[in-house]
């Protein structure tokens, strides 16, 4: 009986999997005709994501949408850019879905972005509407070889990554 369900976990999972290349193919004709289509990757749970991008002469948006549903205009996350000189990219804003590795990915494909540029800073400000979820923040740059600083009595911080 245990060799029975294996089977069907088996099947479940290649049905999803089927579903999920098949959204991805088609979500990426989608996101091409207004973006420039990044990387295929891989967030939390093994789930795909299509990492796109908006750039612009000063700022640009690196986005990702998932492949568990058709894509519709909109983005699961993202990341706001902006750059500051020739050295520094600067993170304006991160919005999006919450543990679900999304953040994660996003971030990586912006220091390869970065490196890529030949871009040797990314930086950034933790500021007093960031404080009711702060210590996620912490959390989440250090976790991606930030250093952080941050004052707790004046509710105000600062990132910065040093490629």
């Amino acid at each position: 009986m245990e060799k029975e369900k294996d089977k069907m976990e088996i099947k479940e999972e290649l049905d999803t999997l089927e579903i999920q290349l098949a959204r991805m193919q088609n979500n990426m004709k989608q996101i091409a005709k207004k973006s420039e289509v990044i990387s295929i990757d891989r967030a939390r749970d093994e789930q795909l994501v299509v990492i796109y991008a908006d750039k612009k002469e000063d700022t640009f948006q690196l986005m990702l949408h998932d492949c568990n549903s058709s894509y519709r205009g909109k983005w699961h996350s993202a990341i706001q850019v902006e750059f500051k000189g020739d050295d520094t990219l600067h993170i304006a804003d991160i919005k999006g879905e919450q543990n679900k590795g999304y953040g994660s990915v996003l971030m990586k494909h912006l220091k390869e972005m970065a490196r890529d540029e030949n871009v040797q800073y990314i930086t950034g400000d933790i500021v007093e509407r960031d404080f009711d979820h702060v210590h996620r923040l912490e959390y989440f740059y250090s976790k991606h070889n930030f250093d952080v600083q941050i004052n707790h009595d004046e509710q105000h911080g600062a990132i910065i990554w040093n490629g």
